[in-house]
């Protein structure tokens, strides 16, 4: 199976020498980085190309590193059943550029970015309809984003008097604020320390 990656890797490499700008394969696993204006006739390749025949799109991910200029990686995993084959594919871009949608080659990719849009506020041009997916209407920021606070920006529950969703900005009180840092083994009494004994004497069954 490695040896035909690698191969494959090659062969793929050849074909587009100047859209792939690294290959690895780690894992019994071949990740491709991809040039973002390339990413559609990468793709075109890798559906149509007799030796690759990757026709099933199986998910399209992002992953932040916010320290660097480039915060995203897009992550595309595709699978040929015809070879038993699985590669992915690697596009770097910050949060002001798009991507090249995918959606006109492989129609679930319309889904799949906008996921992503929605959880990392990645953008893809071309796209047929980009909007919010998973979060409510009015959501503000992008919660799978390293720099999205974990409580969020507002509070969203069912009120029954006004039979509609309502919403207010997050408020901690501040006793939720105070962390003691205490070790559960060493800061607090458990039940049944009141039998420990620490005289040798009186510890022997």
């Amino acid at each position: 199976m490695t040896q035909a990656l690698e191969d494959l890797g090659a062969h793929i490499r050849a074909s587009m020498t100047s859209a792939i700008e690294d290959m690895k394969l780690a894992f019994g696993e071949l990740t491709l980085d991809v040039r973002a204006d390339q990413l559609l006739t990468v793709a075109r390749f890798l559906r149509d190309d007799p030796r690759c025949r990757f026709t099933t799109l199986i998910d399209i991910c992002g992953v932040d590193y916010p320290q660097r200029d480039k915060r995203f990686d897009v992550v595309y995993h595709f699978l040929s059943m015809h070879l038993n084959h699985r590669i992915r594919l690697r596009v770097m871009t910050d949060e002001q550029t798009p991507v090249p949608s995918i959606a006109s080659l492989f129609p679930c990719a319309d889904w799949y970015e906008r996921e992503a849009f929605d959880m990392y506020g990645i953008l893809f041009a071309n796209h047929p309809d980009l909007r919010r997916l998973l979060t409510d209407y009015g959501f503000e920021g992008f919660p799978l984003r390293k720099d999205f606070p974990l409580s969020g920006h507002v509070e969203v529950w069912y009120d029954p008097e006004q039979q509609r969703v309502a919403y207010q900005p997050v408020k901690l009180a501040q006793a939720f604020r105070a962390f003691e840092f205490l070790s559960p083994w060493e800061g607090m009494t458990l039940p049944g320390d009141e039998k420990a004994t620490k005289d040798p004497e009186n510890a022997r069954g």
